[in-house]
């Protein structure tokens, strides 16, 4: 067999497989949520999305995340699933007034530390939200940390106004 006919027998047989692997999958989610695919030692919970007001607006992702390493890590970017972009942004007084800022170079986690991404402070604000995303529904996002590891986990959507550990603190 010379290597023409080689190639050939390959891709017919890697095209055999790729059908073979869609059929079937057509009820399939199109994008699953990670669980939490972090590196070694970094964990993230209590994802949630405060969506905006007004449809167009951005909205906000808030969470926490424990570094359990020995090093400190930076998060340099973050990106959400049904959403057109998003960046870490923090609230700062300027002038006297609370106003929102991009934070430039990424948000530093200490060893053996945990830091809250929380309204009033550091957060991730998300920009053109899909019209498909309802309150109730979860999402993905994904933290970029310097290096380039990356950290999946689900964040929840709620509607404006609402700020789930309050009604955490209720029931406790």
């Amino acid at each position: 067999m010379n290597s023409k006919q080689v190639f050939s027998a390959l891709t017919v047989s890697l095209s055999a497989l790729a059908l073979a692997a869609c059929d079937g999958e057509a009820d399939a989610p199109v994008e699953e949520i990670a669980a939490g695919d972090c590196p070694p030692g970094i964990t993230v919970e209590n994802g949630w999305l405060a969506m905006p007001a007004v449809a167009g607006n951005p909205a906000a992702a808030y969470f926490t995340i424990t570094n359990g390493t020995d090093r400190t890590i930076y998060v340099r970017a973050a990106n959400m699933v049904g959403s057109e972009s998003a960046t870490l942004h923090m609230t700062v007084e300027y002038d006297f007034e609370m106003q929102m800022q991009e934070v430039a170079g990424g948000v530093t986690v200490e060893p053996e530390a945990t830091f809250e991404f929380e309204p009033g402070g550091t957060h991730v604000m998300v920009m053109g939200l899909s019209e498909e995303m309802e309150a109730g529904a979860e999402s993905e996002l994904t933290l970029t940390f310097a290096g380039g590891d990356k950290c999946s986990f689900p964040v929840t959507l709620y509607p404006a106004g609402t700020d789930p550990r309050e009604s955490e603190a209720e029931e406790g």
